[in-house]
């Protein structure tokens, strides 16, 4: 990662650049071998496709754009695809794959990442040409879109990127060494000082963080990433399960997954049944794995390259671990966070008092009390659940938010920026010394789900003051967003 600066190989004078920033397109989203699944609306492709054209042709107060796509913009872990007879994967499908489709090994992302050039030319050749324009292009790495970890998969994008801009018929000669360099790829932050901090936001929320983010590899077999609980979830239960979407699980209980799992019949809520079950088993294997003398190995990794990031941007180690100490730990650590994840604690406490019931129905008989002991076991039902609801906290909004305001002072900027929940928020943090701003989506699960807000970010220099603007795209082209 580096400072905001110039990557253009052949100018000697920095060009001066504003900022164009958006995130969570999750392009290769419905890519499903194994279960029927509606494909997404072809709109967003259209919209994506048009909102680069136009913004390529008309940099706003500098020589050029930084496009910066703060995470997910490929959704490697929420397709299921299996290899293709053309793919080489010198990385053989483990147990796992073999039934949900490629993983998230080297080899495998760069199968998975062809997959979705294909799926979205448009999207690919209306990003090359922006490039090709000369203007630069920075992509900070999402928790679905954590492959581009892998060298190959960076060095791939940017050939796809290149492919598509070289057949494009409004493209000219391209210098392919300057087009690739000004590609760049950061696994953490981008950071312009004093002006604006973008991250993704996935760190700030314990279901999909990860321990080491600049070494996100798996202790179990370094060939591979680490998986989160989402990611487990997702790959598990959601994209095998018809019907089953991949949002709106915070506002669900376990009335409401057993009133889905009812729906699909007798041999679908068994199958169901095996699919959780197996989620659950293989989050236990994860949790020990982030103790094992593999996750130290990791750590040291981890470290190694903290230290190499401070010495290129000169933000400073001690700044550095600052940063990362406000980050969320995944909740594949603790055996109470994955029960109270997966509800199985809820569960438990009324498998608990079921039997209390039961206890108390054979002894009451006797006693005289068993009105009392009933109603005081129904009473610790409903206390204990709301209890244990309290502390599921599936929204990672307010958390990110909070964090934003010690990010602002830990590194100044005038605006920090993260996605990940696919809310748009506007606000003034730090005591007002900054403003928090969430880019909100470009992507929609389904087409019956509504139209994502397709808001970006617009952010200039005036009289050398920094000054942004959240736009949301329509028909007719960018507008302002006005946050409800």
């Amino acid at each position: 990662m580096r400072h905001h600066e110039s990557v253009d190989a052949v100018s000697e004078v920095p060009p001066k650049e504003s900022l164009l920033v958006f995130s969570d397109v999750h392009l290769g989203s419905d890519l499903n071998d194994h279960t029927a699944h509606l494909r997404r609306s072809t709109r967003i492709d259209t919209d994506l496709v048009r909102f680069l054209d136009h913004y390529r042709e008309a940099p706003e107060g500098a020589d050029r754009w930084r496009v910066v796509i703060a995470g997910d913009f490929i959704d490697f872990i929420g397709m299921s695809v299996d290899p293709a007879d053309t793919d080489a994967l010198p990385t053989d499908l483990n147990a796992e794959e073999r039934i949900h489709g490629l993983g998230n090994a080297s080899d495998h992302a760069r199968a998975k990442l062809r997959r979705v050039a294909k799926r979205h030319p448009d999207v690919f050749e209306a990003l090359g040409l922006m490039v090709a324009r000369g203007h630069a292009l920075t992509m900070v790495h999402g928790n679905h879109d954590l492959e581009f970890h892998w060298e190959d998969v960076q060095t791939d994008f940017r050939a796809l990127l290149l492919g598509a801009a070289e057949r494009s018929e409004q493209c000219g000669v391209v210098d392919a060494r300057a087009f690739c360099e000004r590609i760049e790829f950061n696994p953490w932050f981008f950071y312009w000082g004093g002006v604006a901090y973008i991250e993704h936001g996935h760190q700030y929320d314990p279901f999909c963080a990860t321990d080491y983010q600049m070494a996100p590899l798996s202790p179990l077999d370094p060939r591979r990433m680490i998986r989160g609980f989402c990611d487990v979830l997702l790959r598990y239960v959601v994209r095998p399960t018809s019907g089953m979407r991949e949002s709106g699980h915070e506002t669900m209980g376990a009335l409401d997954y057993v009133a889905f799992a009812a729906r699909q019949g007798i041999g679908g809520m068994f199958r169901l049944g095996v699919r959780f079950f197996e989620a659950v088993v293989e989050l236990f294997r994860l949790r020990r794995a982030h103790f094992s003398e593999a996750a130290r190995a990791l750590r040291e990794e981890h470290e190694r390259r903290m230290g190499l990031l401070a010495e290129a941007t000169r933000i400073g180690i001690e700044r550095l671990r600052a940063l990362a100490a406000l980050q969320s730990q995944p909740v594949t650590r603790s055996i109470r966070g994955i029960l109270a994840s997966v509800l199985l604690d809820r569960l438990a406490l009324a498998l608990l008092c079921s039997l209390l019931l039961v206890v108390t129905g054979v002894l009451g008989l006797r006693s005289g009390h068993f009105f009392f002991a009933s109603a005081s076991i129904a009473l610790g039902w409903v206390l204990g659940h709301r209890y244990l609801a309290k502390q599921r906290h599936l929204d990672p909004g307010e958390q990110m938010a909070d964090r934003a305001s010690q990010l602002a002072r830990l590194l100044p900027a005038a605006f920090v920026v993260m996605g990940h929940t696919h809310t748009p928020v506007e606000k003034p943090v730090a005591d007002g010394a900054a403003t928090y701003i969430n880019l909100g989506a470009w992507a929609e699960e389904e087409p019956e789900a509504g139209s994502a807000t397709r808001t970006h970010l617009v952010i200039t220099l005036r009289d050398g003051k920094p000054v942004a603007e959240l736009r949301a795209w329509s028909a007719d082209g960018p507008r302002k967003y006005l946050v409800g």
